[in-house]
């Protein structure tokens, strides 16, 4: 087991993450079921349940589900159903998202603005929609957004107005959750080494000039990183299972840039 890993922090508590097929969303799913988490993993891809396989060989307790949650119900069917299965939903994080193009933005077209703004704002906007009725008759819970340092990104304005939306709905959520014993906090992640994606996001760049856009959205993050490089899938999962743990309690509202210095 690794050093990094808490063994029980995460004992009799019901963990739902979304967008868990892979990337930072298998990442924390598997921290969270070793760390003795009951795992809800969902995604749109039916790869998650590759995901579920894992866990439960490596002893570990987690289910899946496949969901678009681009819209509402869905996502309160989802919830609603992991309440009625376990009897609560201790903790939800909030993963699904990512920039589908990468260009200035004067050459998105209509279209690929509504895209980007559907796949990484609504998922957060609908599932804490969802899942908060079941927390605050519970009389407590927790929910970890994951936004990205890009609110503040060249190439990516769709994806950065998105992202800025899952930082307003954690300080505003946050402010009318905390009567109700409910925190919401999120992270902003940097670049991500992560292996190559079993689900494209959307169209690889297909030209020189798209490629070559794409190039400076890379060259930005690092040179915006104190550290000078990209972080780990397991350096954001460590941040974001500390705020979704009882170790965090005294937070709430708050953005924890997880970016190597680079504050977006």
């Amino acid at each position: 087991m690794s050093a990094s890993v808490h063994p029980g922090r995460f004992d009799g508590k019901v963990v739902a993450v979304t967008g868990a097929a892979q990337g930072i969303g298998r990442a924390v799913a598997l921290r969270i079921a070793a760390e003795g988490g009951t795992t809800v993993l969902i995604d749109r891809s039916a790869v998650v349940h590759e995901v579920v396989e894992k866990i439960l060989g490596d002893g570990g307790r987690a289910e899946a589900l496949t969901a678009d949650l681009e819209c509402f119900e869905p996502a309160e069917e989802v919830f609603d159903g992991i309440q009625e299965r376990h009897g609560r939903i201790d903790v939800l994080v909030n993963n699904v998202g990512g920039t589908i193009w990468a260009k200035p933005f004067e050459k998105y077209t209509a279209d690929q603005v509504q895209t980007e703004i559907q796949r990484s704002l609504f998922p957060t906007l609908w599932c804490c929609r969802a899942v908060l009725p079941h927390m605050i008759e519970a009389g407590g819970g927790t929910v970890v957004n994951v936004s990205s340092v890009a609110t503040r990104g060249v190439n990516r304005v769709p994806y950065s107005a998105a992202k800025g939306g899952v930082n307003a709905i954690t300080a505003s959520l946050a402010l009318e959750a905390a009567p109700h014993g409910v925190r919401v906090v999120a992270t902003a992640p940097g670049g991500t080494e992560a292996p190559a994606r079993k689900v494209p996001r959307g169209p690889s760049a297909a030209t020189d000039q798209e490629r070559a856009w794409f190039q400076e959205v890379v060259d930005q993050t690092t040179e915006h990183s104190l550290m000078g490089r990209y972080g780990s899938l397991e350096e954001q999962a460590a941040a974001i299972c500390f705020l979704a743990s009882p170790e965090a309690s005294y937070i709430t509202g708050s953005v924890l840039p997880v970016a190597g210095g680079d504050l977006g």
